[in-house]
Parts: C-alpha cells; sequence; structure tokens
C-alpha cells in the first residue's frame, strides 16, 4: 500500500489495513515492520481492542488446527525426514505429475518425446545457461531443495546412455559473455541438440520487472548459432 502511494506512512497502512479486515503482513523485517505500528493506531483511538480481537482470533484457531500448539509427539509429521519425503514412491509421483504438466506447443516431424531405445549410438549435445545450472532453474518463491535431488536436462539425459555433449554457451541467463566457439564445436558433432534457454530469478522476479520479452543477452544469438 505505501509502495503504491496508496497510503504515506507504515502508521496510516496499518490503519488502513487492520480497519479493511487484514490480518497478516507479509513483514519488510523485524525492526521496519507496518503492523509495529498497531499499538500506535489503538493508543490513537483508530482502532479498537475487539477489532484486534476479531483480527487474531482466526489467526490462532488456524495455528491450533495446524497443531502448532500440540506437542511434538502428537504431530505425525514430526517424525518425517528426507528418507520419507525422497522415497522411490514421492519421487515417482513427482516425475509423474512433472511430465503430465508438459505443453508441446509444436512437434514438427514427430522429434518429441525423446525415447531412451532411439538415443542408442546417438550423439546427443545440451547447450545453453540452464542445460546444466541447478541453481537457475527454480522460480521466485519456490522452495529450496537438496542439490543431489535436481535433475538438469543434462543430468537427466546421460541417464539414458546416450553420448551426451555440453556446453553451456554462457555461464548464467543474462549471457553477457558467450562462447560461439565452444558451442559450434559440440553442436556441430551431435545428431540432436537440445537448446535450454530462458530467464530465471536472476532476470526477473517479484519487483524486478523486464520492459520487454526479448531473450536476455546473447541468448538468441546462441540459438540462432546452435540452428545454423
Amino acid at each position: 500500500m505505501l509502495g503504491h502511494h496508496y497510503t504515506h506512512s507504515f502508521l496510516e497502512t496499518a490503519i488502513a489495513s487492520v480497519n479493511a479486515g487484514c490480518n497478516l503482513e507479509l513483514s519488510y523485517g523485524m525492526r521496519n515492520n507496518v503492523f509495529m505500528h498497531i499499538s500506535q493506531a489503538l493508543a490513537m483511538g483508530n482502532i479498537t481492542l475487539q477489532m484486534l480481537h476479531d483480527r487474531v482470533r482466526p489467526l490462532f484457531y488456524t495455528r491450533m488446527r495446524l497443531g502448532e500448539f500440540d506437542p511434538p509427539a502428537m504431530n505425525p509429521y514430526s517424525s518425517l525426514d528426507l528418507s520419507v519425503v525422497q522415497s522411490p514412491e514421492h519421487r515417482n509421483l513427482s516425475l509423474e505429475a512433472a511430465v503430465k504438466s508438459f505443453v508441446l506447443l509444436k512437434n514438427v516431424r514427430g522429434t518429441l518425446p525423446l525415447r531412451a531405445q532411439d538415443l542408442l549410438g546417438q550423439h546427443l549435445a545440451v547447450v545453453g545457461p540452464f542445460a546444466d545450472n541447478p541453481r537457475v532453474l527454480f522460480g521466485d518463491y519456490a522452495p529450496v531443495p537438496e542439490p543431489q535431488y535436481i535433475y538438469t536436462p543434462r543430468r537427466g539425459l546421460e541417464m539414458l546412455g546416450a553420448n551426451v555433449s555440453f556446453t553451456a554457451g554462457c555461464s548464467e541467463p543474462r549471457c553477457r559473455r558467450y562462447s560461439r566457439a565452444e558451442l559450434v564445436k559440440v553442436v556441430g558433432a551431435a545428431d540432436v541438440v537440445l537448446v535450454c534457454l530462458g530467464t530465471g530469478v536472476d532476470v526477473e522476479t517479484e519487483a524486478k520487472d523486464r520492459s520487454d520479452l526479448s531473450l536476455p543477452g546473447h541468448q538468441l544469438e546462441l540459438l540462432q548459432d546452435a540452428v545454423q
């Protein structure tokens, strides 16, 4: 509200928010929170104690339903660890969800899907800044997974038993520095080429918008060189 100039101070923002029914704040930080001014708003008479009770009640009701105040031994999730969360059953379910969520926009000459039996004896080139960089594969507000469970395109294709060559072309999504010679060398010797491009949180995220939809840096040049 303050950032969009609807209000002019944290105090005014707290008053407007609480009166509108808002009972949660995505905080700026422990020393600079809007709702830290609620006590001042209450003392000034801009909000009432009954209003605060009404706002707080559903928060604590939800926390009680979630078991936050129960002894840990009563919470069935307390005993879960990575052996359960990353069990083969859960990982297979994640794989199934990922496969079924993909949308093919165009499939010229029936190139896809790539099948392991069709790749035997084939030389694959996996190129681009997203080909083997686990850090850039997750968007804003994504969880932080264990590195050993992240499958980049390169790692996934190598599991198919194909002969895979790799070059990033540029080390990060902004692609400020591009090694065309290395890309041409890897792509030129391949039967199948997969080009992995995109943006990632380095380029766009909340409060970091772009002025156009162009591929960052030299990524378009990288793509054109691979196609050529």
